[in-house]
Formats: structure tokens, sequence, C-alpha cells
């Protein structure tokens, strides 16, 4: 069977994201029937707006971004939390990908690197779920990554952490392996 192919999706900007650590340590853990690459593109994407692909048609990145999307059988997504919402940066990646075609269905598997952080996680799974993402909830983890104690590989070795990460992996796997046979029916 072709390797399923995931794009990480993380929310922050910061080159030291306990987001990206954790999307790092998926990376590592996962199976090899799965291919997860993780997006980085998040700061050079332009301020949402509609006008854009009216006058000038889509700017290179984003169409490289919605290619990534298309490509993807699944997004996995790890974001912060800023002042009881998600940031700036990710709401707008979300809003060029209002418009795709091909974006309805796409599961979605949702991470918490700070698990008390819950109002930017119900925002987050409150717009995918607009854009009519398949949020998969067995496949979503909150995994507390306290600031500075492990790094990806530390986080992949850690065996609660690597066990709960498992889980959410084979879960998601399941999912796009059927929303894969239903796209093809």
């Amino acid at each position: 069977m072709e390797r399923l192919r995931v794009l990480a999706l993380g929310g922050s900007l910061r080159a030291a994201s306990t987001n990206r650590m954790l999307l790092g340590a998926v990376r590592r853990l996962a199976p090899a029937s799965m291919e997860i690459s993780l997006y980085e593109g998040l700061g050079r994407l332009p301020l949402f707006n509609p006008d854009i692909e009216l006058t000038a048609g889509l700017p290179p990145v984003v169409l490289a971004l919605m290619a990534e999307v298309r490509a993807s059988d699944g997004l996995l997504v790890a974001c912060p939390e800023y002042a009881h919402g998600m940031p700036g940066a990710f709401k707008n990646l979300l809003d060029w990908l209002v418009g795709m075609p091909d974006f309805p269905g796409k599961p979605v598997a949702l991470l918490n690197a700070a698990p008390r952080a819950t109002v930017a996680q119900a925002a987050v799974a409150e717009v995918l779920s607009t854009m009519s993402a398949r949020i998969v909830p067995a496949a979503c983890a909150a995994v507390p990554v306290l600031g500075g104690s492990l790094d990806e590989a530390g986080l992949a070795a850690d065996p609660w952490t690597a066990t709960t990460l498992l889980a959410a992996l084979e879960a998601f796997a399941g999912a796009m392996a059927d929303a894969r046979r239903e796209a093809r029916a």
C-alpha cells in the first residue's frame, strides 16, 4: 500500500516552539507506512486578502501551501495559545485554505503541547470544523511539553509520551486510510 502522507502544521513562528518540538517527536515515531513532512512557510504567507486572488492571482507561497495540503492524506496540527486564542499567523494560514475545493473531508489530528491551553485548541477545532475538515478525535492528544525539559528526541524516547503519540498516529492512520478508500470509491 502507498505510504500515507501527512502534512504537519505548527502554529508558532518561534524557532524553539514546543509545538514544533512535539511535531518533530511525532515525525520520529511515525511508522514506516506514514511520511510526515513539516510545513515551513508559515512566516512567509502574506496576510489573507481575497482581493489578491482576484487582481494578481494567488501568490506562489500560497499555491505551494495549497499543493502540500492537496497532496497530503491528512493534517497534523499543533498550535499554541496566545491571549486565549490561536496565533494570528496560524489563523492566516487557515484563512488561505478556506476556499480550497478539496479541503472538505480532509482528516485532521490536533496535538496540544500545553494541555491547560484549551481555548486555542477549541478555536482551531471550531475553524477546522467550519472548513469541513474531518477531525479525528481518537487521533487528538495532549502531551505536556514543559519548557526546555526535553527535546524532540527526548519526547520520542519518553515512554508515556511515545505511547500516547503512537496511539494517536495509529488512529490517524486508520482515518486517513478510510478517507483514501472513500475518495477512490
